[in-house]
C-alpha cells in the first residue's frame, strides 16, 4: 500500500510560500524556533492542543455503500504558520500587515495545487485562523490553516 498520507505531508510541506523563510516537514519540525527561522510554516498532522480553535470535526473512515464503492479517509492537518514572537515592545499590529500578505501568498500558491500533485481524492478544504500559538516554550503571531482531506483508502 502506498503511503498517500505521508506524500500528502510531504507535498503539504513542500509549498514554497514567497516571504516564508523556512518550511518544516512532519521529521523536520524543530522543537524551538530561532528568529531566522521566521516566518516558518509547520505541517502538524492533526489538530493544535487548543480545541477551541476548530470545533468541526474530520468524517474519519467512510465506505460507499456500493459494493465496489471507494473507500475514503477524512484527515485533518494543521499548517500552522508563525511569523514573529510575541513581545511587549511590538504589538500585534506591527506583525498584522505582514502576516495578511503571508497569507494571500499562501492562497495564491496553494491555489495552484488543491490535491497536493495527485495524493488528495478531492481538493482540500482549508479552514484559516490568525492568531496567537505556542510553539516550544515561545508565543508566536501566526496563522493556523486547518486542512480537511479527503484521501481513497
Amino acid at each position: 500500500m502506498m503511503a498517500l498520507f505521508r506524500t500528502a505531508l510531504t507535498n503539504l510541506s513542500a509549498l514554497t510560500v514567497p516571504g516564508v523563510a523556512h518550511n518544516y516537514d512532519v521529521d523536520g519540525v524543530p522543537d524551538d524556533l530561532k528568529r531566522a527561522q521566521l516566518p516558518a510554516l509547520l505541517v502538524l498532522p492533526g489538530e493544535l492542543q487548543d480545541d477551541s480553535l476548530f470545533r468541526d470535526r474530520g468524517s474519519g473512515f467512510q465506505a460507499i455503500a456500493f459494493a465496489e464503492g471507494a473507500r475514503t479517509i477524512t484527515y485533518t492537518v494543521t499548517h500552522l504558520l508563525l511569523v514573529a514572537p510575541v513581545s511587549t515592545r511590538a504589538g500585534a499590529r506591527s506583525h498584522l500587515p505582514g502576516l495578511i500578505d503571508l497569507i494571500d501568498e499562501y492562497f495564491a500558491v496553494l491555489g495552484d495545487d488543491l490535491t497536493l500533485s495527485g495524493a488528495l481524492l478531492e481538493p482540500m478544504r482549508v479552514t484559516v485562523e490568525p492568531g496567537t500559538f505556542t510553539h516550544g516554550e515561545t508565543l508566536y503571531h501566526g496563522c493556523a490553516f486547518r486542512h480537511t482531506w479527503l484521501m481513497e483508502v
